[in-house]
């Protein structure tokens, strides 16, 4: 997001990529199946989303690029190594922030309080929303904020297995409406939106409408994991890189992997040094402003790699807060087979590939009422249907047929198809001094930069929370008349997923009010060293159960025009 709102000001833009090029339009299978992949396409330790996802070089395991754990602490580090790092490998689920998620300390006294209202990004949401492209209904419900009229796409329409989930939901008082996901239903307006977006910016709009003008709508194709060829969904190499390259202020290097932020002697940014990782060569190079956007864990690393006499425990980390309040999104889940979905006559459920309705969370009164036992919420992710067949599709079948085969076993798996579903929680984590990265004193990658040490602890607020999400789950599948499949956890930390396995790291270098209490100010500018910006999740205060992506380029585009008339009135 910052190359593209920088250059499209008239800036000249460096663009450092610590991975390897690529371009979703000829990489992406579109049309493969299953048979045509190695294992059937199933996952494995280097590609644990399976063979066809878009991440082509990265995961949870990076060769030669370690982290470590300190003892007892679990946590797995998701990096994408490539152009476009993680916008490549994400649900597409694209949620507004409410005005409490701005507000958690005055609200129930745990965490910090952001130094920015819900109004204020408001306006960043609605013309995030309308560049990128996000499909929504026009819901208005507690801390579930609607856009502006005509900013989202129409949402698709809702399928056999989400109807009857919302049915079931209704008489449980759970809202099920529809989801906000960055895929394009219908082709975008390149005639009016590039000037609604960029107003008096002939160079803004003519690159933009470009870029617009080659995006087409789903069509119903195939898996948004596995990128997108028409440049349906929103992926920053398809959607943000063509119309920065087009301004002609862009260049780019990609295999350029930054280990540190240099300062002159009055302790202003000067530029980065990092490893060409073909040649091995290191190199420097100069800037007016540095803006990292590393992801939120790299971007601690290399601010804690930044050692000068002027900061000596990294740049701008006078407060120590680089690398504190580390988060990650709370997870948990259950299958289950639903009877009324068995046997139903062969349509077509492919979809937008992701969700079309959502559950947002609704106890917000109880909460401030005092009646629970955690103090945050989360929303529920559901899905099933009858997608595309993987392998292992009917694994366990014989749970319900007690052993069919041959031709009563291909009238199983007929009736079978398509009746499981899966429910999913995503809630929201309280930052707490035991979860942060730092510098490991003794490990090195193979370039030589210092590799991070993560330290991780989930609080009762997060366990108690899973536990109560395994529980919902399994009262909405008794109300569908559905089993669960396999046993319930009684326990919230059996329930609870990893930290880092949900991939919405966030926090390390927070915005806030007080420098003493933050890293950066509320348009991610460092307090210590004003030509240094962040505008990835590390400037994340708090971590609401929406998911993090939508925020973090709406803060970034909000922290790019705040760059902007920093220097045209010389404050950099």
């Amino acid at each position: 997001m910052a190359a593209y709102q920088l250059s499209v000001q008239g800036l000249k833009v460096l663009l450092l990529e610590a991975g390897r090029d690529y371009d979703p339009v000829t990489e992406t299978p579109m049309f493969q199946t299953p048979k045509d992949a190695p294992l059937r396409g199933s996952g494995d330790a280097n590609k644990p989303f399976g063979f066809y996802d878009a991440t082509v070089d990265g995961g949870w395991r990076v060769p030669g690029e370690p982290f470590t754990t300190a003892p007892g602490t679990q946590f797995s580090w998701w990096r994408a190594r490539m152009l476009g790092g993680r916008t490549n490998h994400w649900g597409r689920i694209s949620l507004r922030m409410g005005p409490y998620d701005f507000k958690p300390k005055s609200r129930d006294g745990l965490g910090e309080d952001w130094p920015l209202t819900y109004e204020q990004l408001a306006p960043y949401y609605d013309k995030t929303e309308m560049l990128i492209g996000v499909y929504g209904g026009d819901d208005d419900l507690e801390n579930t904020p609607r856009s502006s009229p005509g900013v989202l796409q129409p949402p698709p329409a809702a399928r056999t297995y989400e109807l009857l989930a919302k049915h079931a939901c209704d008489g449980m008082k759970i809202p099920v409406i529809p989801a906000h996901r960055a895929v394009l239903t219908r082709p975008q307006d390149a005639n009016r939106l590039p000037q609604k977006l960029h107003p008096g910016n002939a160079l803004a709009q003519r690159v933009l409408k470009k870029s617009m003008s080659e995006r087409m709508a789903c069509f119903y194709a195939t898996d948004c994991g596995r990128g997108c060829s028409i440049k349906a969904n929103f992926q920053s190499t398809t959607v943000l890189l063509p119309p920065a390259m087009y301004t002609g202020n862009v260049t780019l290097i990609t295999d350029a992997m930054v280990r540190e932020v240099t300062v002159d002697a009055q302790g202003k940014a000067s530029g980065v040094h990092y490893v060409d990782k073909v040649t091995r060569a290191d190199h420097h190079v100069t800037a007016k402003v540095v803006v990292l956007a590393a992801s939120a864990c790299e971007t601690a690393r290399i601010m804690l790699n930044s050692k000068s006499s002027l900061f000596p425990n990294g740049i701008a980390n006078g407060s120590g807060l680089v690398g504190k309040y580390l988060m990650d999104t709370v997870g948990a889940g259950i299958s289950a087979q639903i009877p009324k979905l068995e046997g139903l006559p062969p349509i077509n459920e492919d979809g937008t590939a992701g969700i079309h309705m959502y559950m947002p969370w609704w106890l917000y009164g109880d909460q401030k009422a005092g009646k629970m036992n955690f103090a945050r919420g989360y929303h529920i992710e559901f899905g099933g249907g009858r997608g595309m067949p993987g392998p292992g599709i009917f694994g366990g079948l014989e749970t319900y047929t007690q052993g069919a085969y041959g031709k009563k076993f291909k009238e199983e798996a007929r009736r079978y198809y398509g009746s499981f579903m899966y429910f999913d929680g995503r809630g929201e984590m309280i930052p707490n001094e035991d979860s942060y990265c730092e510098l490991d004193p003794t490990a090195v990658d193979q370039w030589g930069i210092p590799v991070l040490r993560f330290h991780w602890k989930w609080s009762d607020h997060e366990t108690n929370q899973a536990l109560h999400m395994v529980n919902t789950f399994k009262d909405i599948v008794t109300q569908m008349g559905g089993t669960v499949q396999g046993t319930v956890p009684t326990d919230g930390a059996r329930a609870i997923a990893t930290g880092g396995s949900i991939i919405h790291e966030v926090g390390t270098v927070r915005m806030g009010s007080d420098p003493k209490k933050s890293v950066l100010n509320e348009f991610g500018q460092a307090w210590e060293v004003k030509n240094l910006f962040v505008t990835d999740g590390a400037s994340f205060v708090s971590n609401a159960d929406k998911n993090p992506t939508l925020s973090i380029l709406a803060l970034a585009w909000r922290s790019c025009d705040h760059l902007v008339e920093e220097l045209k009135r010389g404050a950099l």
